[in-house]
């Protein structure tokens, strides 16, 4: 018997029907004949495929042995397993509840502008900017803000200047495909490029280089991985925090989350939104999403802990070592040991302990489930 070719039919009922999807895209940019598409409107953010070439639930282009779309889903049959031996020669224990790491350190950026224009210590912009300034990538996919910015929607982006990849900084907490901005990448040349994405984006570029996806894989050549317990649906900005607070999405000047959902305005004036106000608008794509601590990335950063101004920095790469030794060495970045913060660690795990709960009973093949009474 031949084996098994799975492709959009299996995609489509293991996964993006199913509760499993997260939305990030990635089975998107790598079909190559430009069937499936990306919906993003109403909350929906999920792939669709056009009705041509074996309609909305089957693909011609498979029944022929096309599996592109598989190969590049994070969360496809054996999705973690795979990416964990193939980027670290091995599966974790269930002592690694937060993914395989080499170190977590506490990281901020030097450079005041960087610092400025970040979120919680600015690393993430100051690893693109030293990447590109010494020739790693040639551009990145970010998120930005729609138009002026007074939507406070987040789009797809792609950054290849300091002042781009700085226009682009900071957190949204509504989401982004940032993958969807890699057809943009290439058309202005860019064959290395990092990609910054929330968690199940951060797993992309793993599951595609361990089941050999081709030209995006290859070219996907530096991931950062944002710590994400969930986003939110547009709809918070009219629905909770302009009905209820009569706060008007367009005079936001900044957000954050540190226990509340912070918020700055225009005005000068700071208000805080309890977090069990906004799970209403919790993301469907988040809710069976098992990966809080962006288990495949590089480089895994994230504003929790007693430091505002720190970033939480998990190492998972020899290429994430090099690339923060070389920033250290280059005094662009400062760093101190993750045992000064122990409450960030602690909270580390614990986020990453609660995610892994959300994987369903029924999930085929699930990851590695954590027992729901470990500390």
């Amino acid at each position: 018997m031949p084996p098994e070719k799975p492709h959009w039919a299996q995609l489509l009922t293991e996964v993006v029907t199913s509760g499993l999807c997260t939305g990030c895209a990635g089975c998107v940019i790598a079909c190559p004949h430009d069937v499936l598409k990306y919906n993003d409107e109403g909350g929906v953010y999920r792939p669709w495929k056009i009705e041509a070439d074996g309609g909305a639930t089957d693909c011609t282009h498979g029944q022929k042995g096309c599996t592109m779309c598989t190969r590049a889903c994070p969360r496809f049959r054996l999705w973690e397993s795979e990416i964990d031996t193939s980027m670290f020669g091995r599966e974790r224990t269930e002592e690694e509840v937060a993914g395989i790491a080499d170190d977590i350190l506490l990281v901020r950026a030097t450079d005041p502008a960087v610092n400025e224009a970040g979120q919680d210590g600015g690393l993430v912009s100051a690893i693109l900017l030293w990447a590109l300034e010494h020739d790693r990538i040639d551009a990145a996919l970010v998120s930005a803000l729609e138009g002026d910015g007074s939507t406070w929607k987040a789009v797809p982006a792609v950054a290849r200047t300091r002042e781009e990849i700085l226009a682009a900084a900071g957190s949204r907490y509504t989401y982004s495909a940032n993958t969807l901005a890699y057809p943009e990448a290439i058309e202005g040349g860019a064959e290395r490029i990092a990609l910054v994405g929330m968690s199940c984006q951060a797993s992309v570029p793993g599951v595609m280089k361990s089941r050999k996806a081709g030209k995006v894989a290859r070219r996907l050549a530096l991931t950062i991985g944002l710590l994400c317990s969930k986003t939110f649906d547009d709809a918070i900005f009219p629905e909770l925090f302009e009905a209820k607070y009569g706060l008007a999405r367009a005079e936001i000047k900044k957000v954050n989350i540190k226990g509340v959902f912070q918020i700055w305005m225009r005005d000068g004036s700071y208000h805080e939104i309890p977090l069990k106000e906004c799970h209403a608008w919790t993301r469907e794509g988040c809710k069976a999403c098992p990966d809080f601590a962006a288990e495949h990335a590089d480089i895994s950063t994230g504003g929790i802990g007693a430091f505002s101004d720190w970033t939480l920095t998990i190492v998972r790469t020899d290429q994430g070592r090099e690339i923060l030794e070389g920033m250290l060495a280059d005094g662009v970045i400062e760093t101190r040991s993750a045992d000064e913060d122990p409450g960030a660690v602690a909270l580390l795990h614990k986020l990453a302990r609660v995610s892994r709960r959300r994987w369903p009973e029924t999930a085929v093949e699930g990851p590695r489930r954590i027992p729901v009474t470990a500390g």
